[in-house]
């Protein structure tokens, strides 16, 4: 593009900024810094990449990787973590021994079942691993154009950028690697930048290249291009950046301006040329990321510990059965004359007992393996396997604006996200779509704006429910009144007559009762009042007062006009949301912000006198811009007439502090506008003016301008006083409420997650003011809720020593003032919000004092943390891990939030537009917050009791069929026989009882999703472990025991003395064995039948076809040649089928083995039922069809008592309002004093 195309008429953002950028600039002022030490050893020959291939500038390609494994690492990889699980450990010494003479059993027979399990698990791991592959291939792939030579650029992909290279990104596309930068499209070579992906903020972020690097605009320029920079070494600090610049024999100090970081995104101009400094995984985002760390869930972490004991009575019937053995050898075996004691081996020696009784121990550890389920891994990997893919399918969690369903990205974690206790969340992009809505204000004393926000409403419905329930017409309240416009008639039946009473008065009126998630037409915008619009203000009493209202909205911002070619229409880049809202609603009152210059705005505004649009323009003299210490901001203009005006906007508080002694005409009224603001979760601003005369002006601007150009720690200070020289005297005009557009469906979400006893987190790079508003937006704040806020204001960062001792005490302070605040509390219904920014944090998240840190937010209703960076969220996500030892939950949308993801228990990514870098790194993918709570309190719910509940059955079973083959050798005199034959065993776990139990982990419900999220607190089984502590694991193995004992001592005791047929034979051991098998296998399906709640005709297949396929199994086997069926040959149909007393045992041993749970479960249900208990007798008696009201009472008591959310918030609205209501009523009652 050549120079002369350049856009000449755009605004210099270094010009507006008069705190900023009206300082001398950098060159002038500041020498280069020196860059000696540790830390700053990094080289780059800028347009030269060639030379940092090789030592000593070797630095690493622009390749990204966020995978477990590569092609090297995943076999030794993928083998540590199957064998880590010290139940495959195991089976893997068994296998090896099963090659022995010691095995009791056929070595395939051992073998083969640990490789399938194994080999399972890895191709799952390797499927998972290659899904990310694929997703780091797509962002490695990104194509940038890249500086060839001789002033030639070409495209190349991201992953072949080297460092030095000279780039040349255009607008909406994101930074491949962190660059220099060189300059851009505008003269003054500035570029605006979105850094979402980094901090979380989307407002735009100014960019600025060193003046020396202006000329360097154009292709052609960088044929010859040489320069040197020195810099720090890669760091994850995303905040600061020190450098020099060596460029044509002159060194320039390099600051953050000039930086722009890997993955935020060029917006608003149209190109930039920069030099890579930092590539790959030495970029700053990529600094802040960690290495994908292995989860394990905690029920699975838990599994170990059962079979550890498992292991431990495994070991001891082993010693116990080798020392039988040692003493029944020594002593019995050389009176067993057809045992041929004179015929010995090492492992039968009566000579050398304990020999042999070493011996016989390995072949007890390998005979009594079955009580350690080798099929329980590979079960579970297939239910979880299917229940990510009902996650994936789920069409609840479908969004269709972007087409993007929900995604299990891996299926180690599903039972966990039913055990969740802290859900930590970014805020922008994850809470917030970052739109605000001009919806209501107060001007001269008068409210305006008829549109009702989600508070409003809920508080209405439920004041009439109240109302009708309590029967609080007949009290005859005459002094309230809800218009009600959108209510239906029963739920509007207390016409009383009305009282117009500002103060108590809730006014709700149309459409937007029926629904609330309709956009307003116009962004930004959703104001409705006639009084107002369409030039209707200038009827109003105060209209001077509109005019000036308008005028602020119009001209108090720092936002840039610039015109939209589709459409044809003035769009507004804005510092934040709520500012363009502001400049949207004064164009659509009729005062168009169209144009700024580097010294003036021009305004479009309607003339009541001529009755017409007409332009005028505003010199704009100084602007006093917004930030966290002033919370206001302000701009000094002079009009057509050469009058001068300072017009602010600010907190309220702020605000009133300097109105002036004429300037509080609508104090009151207007603080009781703000109030009920507030209460209705609106974002409210106060707005002033004061005229400023010409010779007032001149010596304040000369003081104003000796501070601006100060250089020390004493400029800030300086300007603070300067703008307290002018910012007084105010005269008030009025206030705005703005409404933060959440993300559709996030305050209902937030509430369901709150009813169901989760903690919730907000952790934000946002400034402390954004965050508290987002705060009230989403009701994790609300009116009355007392806010502990820890900062390190007033704290002087001067010797580092000094200030970091200062810091900590002022932290310590502020912590155990926190405590003394909350103790000394006694109201109930009191919430505390804990707010900490990001410096604070860093001195709060030290050894010393994290422990303290976390016991002040652990009492806290919400936690709020404000200005964090990256790793910060990965340190505190950390801190709530290993401090509270429970179940955290991450969620974020942006590469700002991989550390916290990777660092959580369960790490959520939101599927959002800008970038896929968080889903890359989560567990689970959603394309919407709200879906947060189907994937938790439904699917969550569900996988943890069906995990659960399918652990618990495995345990049970082998226990069961395990033990059952010790009390036959026991009862062998220890002789290492199994009464099973081979063929049973192996297909015990594999084929007979495996489909009903994975039935029960794929498909068991034990309420519908419907009923999950009308009772929410059901969710609280899972974080308080109820269907798997050690009591209900006890309780099985305890069954497992009891049916093993009837199992065997039943079946010897009735056929041990009398005959099998009616012809007389005696059973022999393979009759005995089989009939025992059948009792077990009955059994164990028969168990399954009894603890599963849904059926459906799966599980009928599997149960019974289970039980059924025994018997196919007995049938075919026998028909098999003898040689390999051995004493099974023929027994179904010729030896126990044609035999009563086969059927008659297995029936009467089922029976009996039933009975215990049966018996359990049934007095459990009668008399001390659980929730989800009387919920299914419920829904099976239909009694939420037939007693309503008792089915809605019953919803009310299944809600976890919460101070934060939607309802908790509505709840204190009406306490509120019922005050109100009760004073109101009090004073009508009261005799007349007069």
């Amino acid at each position: 593009m050549a120079r002369g195309a350049r856009k000449k008429g755009k605004v210099r953002w270094s010009k507006l900024y008069s705190f900023s950028c009206m300082r001398p600039s950098v060159s002038e002022l500041e020498e280069p810094h020196h860059l000696e030490g540790p830390g700053f050893s990094r080289v780059v020959m800028c347009n030269e990449p060639q030379l940092h291939r090789k030592k000593p500038l070797r630095y690493p390609s622009n390749y990204v990787s966020t995978t477990k494994y590569n092609v090297i690492t995943f076999l030794p990889k993928a083998l540590f973590e199957q064998f880590r699980r010290v139940a495959n450990l195991y089976f893997l010494l068994t296998a090896v021994l099963s090659i022995t003479s010691l095995s009791p059993f056929k070595p395939a027979s051992v073998i083969a079942p640990l490789v399938f399990v194994v080999g399972a698990s890895m191709v799952k791991e390797a499927v998972e691993d290659w899904r990310r592959f694929i997703q780091d291939m797509k962002v490695n792939a990104r194509k940038v154009s890249v500086h060839k030579g001789d002033g030639v650029f070409g495209y190349k992909s991201w992953e072949k950028i080297r460092v030095g290279d000279v780039v040349k990104v255009e607008k909406d596309n994101f930074f491949p690697a962190d660059l220099l930068l060189l300059s851009s499209n505008f003269e003054d070579g500035i570029c605006y930048v979105e850094t979402m992906n980094l901090d979380g903020e989307t407002n735009l972020k100014v960019k600025r290249c060193l003046e020396t690097t202006l000329p360097l605009d154009e292709d052609n320029e960088f044929k010859d291009f040489r320069a040197t920079v020195k810099c720090e070494d890669p760091n994850p600090n995303l905040y600061t950046f020190v450098g020099n610049f060596e460029f044509e024999r002159q060194v320039y100090p390099l600051g953050p301006d000039q930086v722009l970081l890997r993955d935020s995104k060029l917006r608003n101009t149209q190109y930039i040329y920069g030099v890579v400094i930092f590539s790959g995984h030495d970029s700053k985002v990529m600094q802040n990321s960690t290495e994908s760390p292995s989860k394990r869930s905690s029920i699975e972490q838990k599994m170990d510990k059962i079979i550890y004991f498992l292991f431990s009575l495994l070991l001891l019937i082993s010693l116990i059965s080798s020392i039988g053995f040692a003493i029944q050898l020594k002593f019995d075996a050389p009176n067993w004359w057809y045992l041929r004691p004179d015929y010995t081996t090492s492992d039968y020696n009566p000579g050398n007992p304990g020999v042999s009784g070493f011996y016989h121990l390995v072949t007890a550890l390998m005979l009594y393996g079955y009580l350690i389920p080798i099929s329980l891994y590979v079960s579970i990997e297939v239910v979880k396997i299917l229940q990510a893919s009902f996650i994936n399918q789920d069409i609840h969690m479908y969004d269709e604006d972007t087409g993007t369903p929900a995604q299990a990205r891996t299926s180690n974690l599903n039972e966990e996200l039913g055990q969740v206790d802290t859900i930590l969340s970014d805020k922008t992009g994850t809470l917030t779509c970052n739109q605000m809505d001009f919806i209501k204000c107060s001007i001269a004393g008068t409210s305006y704006g008829v549109v009702a926000s989600e508070v409003e409403i809920a508080a209405a419905k439920r004041i009439a429910k109240d109302l009708n329930d309590q029967s609080l017409n007949a009290l005859d309240i005459q002094n309230f009144d809800i218009k009600s416009q959108g209510l239906n008639a029963s739920e509007n039946s207390f016409n009383s007559p009305r009282f117009q009473e500002p103060d108590i008065e809730l006014r709700i009126e149309g459409p937007e009762l029926t629904e609330m998630t309709e956009r307003p037409a116009i962004k930004g915008f959703n104001f409705k009042d006639d009084r107002l619009m369409n030039g209707n203000w200038l009827k109003e009493p105060h209209a001077d007062v509109l005019l000036l209202f308008f005028r602020i909205l119009a001209i108090c911002h720092t936002a840039i006009p610039e015109q939209d070619e589709e459409i044809g229409t003035i769009k507004y880049e804005a510092e934040s949301p709520d500012e363009g809202a502001f400049v949207v609603a004064a164009r659509e009152f009729g005062f168009e912000f169209c144009k700024r210059t580097q010294t003036s705005v021009l305004i479009k505004e309607w003339d009541p006198s001529s009755g017409q649009n007409i332009e005028r323009e505003y010199k704009l003299l100084n602007l006093l811009e917004f930030n966290s210490t002033r919370k206001r901001m302000s701009v000094i203009v002079k009009d057509e007439d050469g009058q001068i005006f300072l017009l602010c906007k600010g907190a309220d508080s702020v605000i009133f502090d300097r109105l002036g002694k004429n300037g509080r005409n609508y104090e009151e009224s207007t603080r009781i506008h703000l109030a009920q603001y507030g209460d209705a979760g609106l974002r409210t601003l106060a707005l002033s003016y004061r005229t400023i005369t010409e010779t007032e002006y001149s010596e304040w601007n000369a003081t104003f301008l000796k501070a601006k150009t100060t250089i020390g720690a004493d400029r800030e200070a300086l300007l603070e006083v300067a703008s307290d020289l002018i910012e007084k005297d105010l005269i008030l005009v009025g206030a705005t409420a703005i409404e933060d557009k959440l993300q559709k469906g996030v305050p209902r979400c937030i509430d369901k997650l709150a009813q169901a006893g989760l903690k919730i987190w907000v952790l934000t790079g946002d400034k402390m003011e954004t965050a508290i508003n987002i705060g009230f937006a989403c009701s994790l704040l609300r009116q009355g809720m007392k806010q502990i806020c820890l900062t390190l204001k007033g704290i002087e960062f001067g010797n580092q020593d000094t200030s970091t001792k200062a810091a900590k005490e002022s932290i310590i302070l502020q912590i155990t003032n926190a405590y003394q605040t909350i103790s000394l509390e006694r109201n109930p219904d009191a919430a505390f919000a804990l707010i900490i920014e990001g410096k604070a944090l860093a001195y709060a998240l030290e050894t010393d004092l994290k422990d303290q840190f976390l016991q002040l937010a652990i009492l806290c209703a919400s936690v709020i943390c404000c200005r964090v960076s990256p790793k910060q969220k990965a340190l505190v996500t950390r801190l709530v891990k290993e401090g509270t030892r429970k179940t955290t939950l991450a969620i974020g949308d942006g590469a700002n939030d991989v550390g916290m993801i990777q660092e959580a228990d369960i790490g959520v990514g939101i599927s959002g537009v800008e970038g896929m870098q968080a889903v890359m790194a989560s567990d689970f993918s959603i394309a919407q917050f709200r879906f947060l709570e189907r994937l938790l309190v439904v699917h969550g719910h569900w996988c943890y009791k069906r995990i659960a509940q399918m652990i618990c059955y495995f345990f049970y079973k082998n226990i069961s069929f395990g033990l059952t083959l010790f009390y036959f050798e026991a009862y062998t005199s220890f002789s290492g026989q199994p009464i099973y034959d081979d063929w049973y065993m192996l297909l015990f776990n594999v084929i007979l009882t495996s489909l009903p139990v994975i039935s029960l982990g794929v498909f068991e419900q034990d309420v519908s999703s419907e009923v999950c999220l009308q009772f929410p607190a059901l969710y609280q089984q899972g974080p308080r472990n109820i269907f798997f502590n050690w009591y209900r694991v006890l309780g099985w193995l305890a069954n497992g025991v009891y049916v093993s004992l009837i199992t065997f001592f039943f079946n010897i005791g009735i056929f041990r003395d009398q005959a099998f047929r009616v012809g007389g034979q005696t059973p022999d051991m393979s009759i005995v064995g089989t009939t025992m098998f059948t009792c077990i296998i009955w059994t164990a399906n028969c168990q399954i039948a009894l603890a599963i709640s849904h059926f459906t005709w799966i599980q009928h297949l599997f149960i019974w076809g289970s039980i059924g396929l025994w018997y196919v199994v007995l049938l075919v086997y026998g028909m098999i040649s003898p040689i390999i069926s051995t004493d099974a040959f023929q027994i179904l149909t010729g030896v126990v089928g044609p035999a009563p007393m086969y059927w008659f045992t297995t029936i009467f041993i089922v029976l009996t083995s039933l009975l215990p749970y049966f018996t359990h479960s049934a007095f459990q249900r009668a008399f001390k039922p659980m929730d989800h208990h009387i919920i299914q007798e419920i829904k099976f008696l239909r009694k939420d069809v037939k007693d309503v009201k008792m089915w809605f009472r019953e919803r009310a008591k299944a809600k976890q008592k919460t101070k934060i959310g939607f309802s908790a918030r509505v709840d204190a609205k009406i306490r509120n309002l019922k005050e109100r209501l009760h004073k109101k009523r009090s004073a009508l009652s009261s005799p007349d004093l007069e």
